[in-house]
């Protein structure tokens, strides 16, 4: 009995090391898993080297199309910030790096680089039918110097082109005001072609390049003859130069506008007017050769040296459209595409937008220092009345989005990490730290700076406006052209071009900063295949087909009577 009990004794001891031996294996084995899954994931999620790919005269960086995404917090540490989790949508940015790495052999959305709805393609351009009557005596000369960026510049000459043919008046070639904001002494020669604005408009107005010497000689100011903005409403309506700037031309034989920045009326314009307003714009305004040949070079490297041509080329860069390839005269189709991004997000947009963007206190400090040197008048305005809080503004989707939301945004598109990204502008505020997440999710985001040689780019520095110019170029010449403002004169235009000659083939993304706004609020607890689903839809929406509605810009909404015809 005794023997038995310890027999049993000992089996019962046995069975217990057994069973925690058992126990610590499969801990163990746990253990040298889960490490096994961190390490797999540490690859995954890590930046591999990227190849040097020769593009035309330089030596330019792209992503190996093997590579993966990378690890956002590493990248974040290594591009300068010191404290990587204080980045802002850590969550959103660590889950769209993953999506980006699982979709790498993923389809595209069918309609990510093409216009969802075809009555996109119904409508085309018909401005350059001049239905214009002669008339008879001329009243005068018309002079204009535009202030604001190339931007504000070509839509005041497009409005003094409308303007003195209302007044029957004579338009001398347009001049450029330089501005300690822009810094560029560039006049209307250096960046268009005087020649062909001259010619193309003669048949709706005559243009001459100086007023005759009678009048050079005159005190303008002193005789009533020099209109400055302040003498003009904003969107004024033709009455009013009919009212009070006929009299002055017919009295003075001379009339100039010094500023001239959205003095002109979306409507009420007659029809002959606003067509004038769309054949000066779209077709009048060409380049001069030394901005559309960079242009085209940059076209050309972005499509990674493609032969081919794309839909807008000839109408952009002329005669430096033309194929490469001996012996073929008929039209290649370009196979190779890019994304161009307009970031609105330079620091006299953020300071003036009043809100905030993740910077803290410094943040706070350093943006209203800019605004008591480059907008007293806003700082003494908010001293005297109450503006909405930071937070109301970015619920009302008044704020610039922020690089971070800007990458959030196109990675929930469904654009692939190895998309080619051409960023339009460069001057980003707060510079690479703040584009650090974009261009870590998509490696291949590259600037004029970076594609041009230092000899190629240097005939434009200092001279910001034919920077700009070039800018242009390569946003409408691209396959789809991303905006984070919708209300920036440079992306209207651009987005204006695509339409007017893209025949419903150019897409533009403009996003819904409201609902945008409403989404990245839950950006704690949202999943990502829900946040993909949100933007999609949000982004969707704003690409739908319409009519210019009563009162906005012929230049950045074409499709109208008066400048593109619809095909039923």
């Amino acid at each position: 009995l005794l023997s038995g009990s310890l027999y049993e004794s000992r089996k019962t001891k046995k069975s217990k090391r057994r069973a925690w031996w058992y126990g610590k294996e499969m801990s163990i084995g746990l253990v040298v898993l889960l490490g096994f899954f961190l390490l797999m994931d540490w690859w995954m999620l890590s930046r591999m080297r990227e190849p040097v790919r020769d593009v035309g005269r330089i030596q330019v960086k792209f992503l190996d199309g093997n590579s993966s995404t990378i690890f956002i917090a590493e990248e974040l540490k290594r591009s300068g910030r010191k404290k990587p989790q204080n980045a802002i949508y850590p969550r959103l940015l660590a889950k769209a790096a993953h999506a980006l790495a699982e979709g790498e052999n993923k389809p595209e959305p069918p309609d990510l680089w093409a216009e969802p709805y075809t009555a996109a393609s119904l409508w085309f351009p018909c401005a350059h039918a001049q239905n214009l009557k002669q008339v008879g005596t001329n009243n005068g000369y018309i002079m204009v110097t535009a202030n604001g960026g190339i931007n504000q510049q070509r839509v005041a000459v497009c409005n003094a082109v409308a303007v003195a043919r209302l007044l029957n008046a004579t338009l001398v070639l347009p001049r450029f005001m330089y501005s300690s904001v822009w810094r560029d002494a560039s006049q209307f020669g250096d960046i268009y072609q005087e020649d062909h604005f001259i010619d193309y408009l003669k048949p709706d107005i005559e243009i001459v390049k100086r007023i005759p010497e009678e009048l050079q000689s005159l005190d303008l100011e002193a005789i009533g003859s020099l209109v400055t903005d302040v003498d003009i409403m904003k969107e004024a309506k033709p009455s009013f130069y009919l009212k009070y700037i006929l009299p002055i031309l017919h009295l003075n034989k001379v009339v100039h506008f010094v500023g001239f920045g959205n003095r002109l009326a979306s409507d009420p314009v007659p029809f002959e007017l606003q067509r004038l307003r769309c054949r000066c714009n779209f077709h009048a305004l060409r380049f001069v050769p030394k901005i559309q040949e960079v242009g085209a070079l940059l076209v050309k490297r972005m499509r990674q040296n493609d032969t081919g041509l794309g839909h807008l080329d000839h109408y952009l860069v002329g005669p430096f459209a033309q194929s490469r390839i001996k012996g073929r005269k008929d039209r290649v189709l370009k196979t190779s595409r890019y994304l161009a991004l307009h970031l609105r997000f330079e620091i006299d947009m953020v300071a003036h937008s009043l809100c905030e963007f993740g910077g803290g206190e410094a943040e706070k400090q350093e943006l209203a220092a800019y605004r008591e040197i480059h907008f007293p008048a806003l700082v003494e305005l908010t001293k005297t009345k109450r503006f909405p809080s930071p937070a109301q503004l970015k619920s009302e989707g008044l704020c610039p989005l922020m690089p971070e939301e800007t990458v959030l945004m196109l990675a929930a598109l469904g654009f692939k990490r190895r998309t080619h990204i051409y960023l339009a502008g460069s001057h980003i505020y707060r510079g690479g730290s703040r584009l650090a997440a974009l261009t870590t999710l998509f490696p291949n985001l590259i600037t004029k700076e970076k594609l041009l040689s230092s000899a190629e780019i240097e005939p434009f520095l200092n001279f910001s406006s034919q920077l700009a110019a070039v800018d242009f170029i390569v946003s409408t010449a691209s396959d789809a052209f991303a905006i984070t403002d919708p209300g920036s004169q440079f992306s209207s235009l651009v987005a204006g071009y695509r339409i007017y000659y893209g025949g419903g083939k150019m897409p533009t993304i403009r996003p819904n900063k409201r609902r945008l706004s409403d989404i990245f609020a839950k950006n704690d607890t949202i999943e990502w295949r829900v946040f993909e689903k949100r933007v999609r839809k949000a982004v969707r929406q704003n690409k739908r087909v319409f009519s210019r509605p009563l009162g906005r810009s012929v230049y950045r909404y074409p499709r109208c009577k008066e400048c593109m015809c619809f095909r039923e």
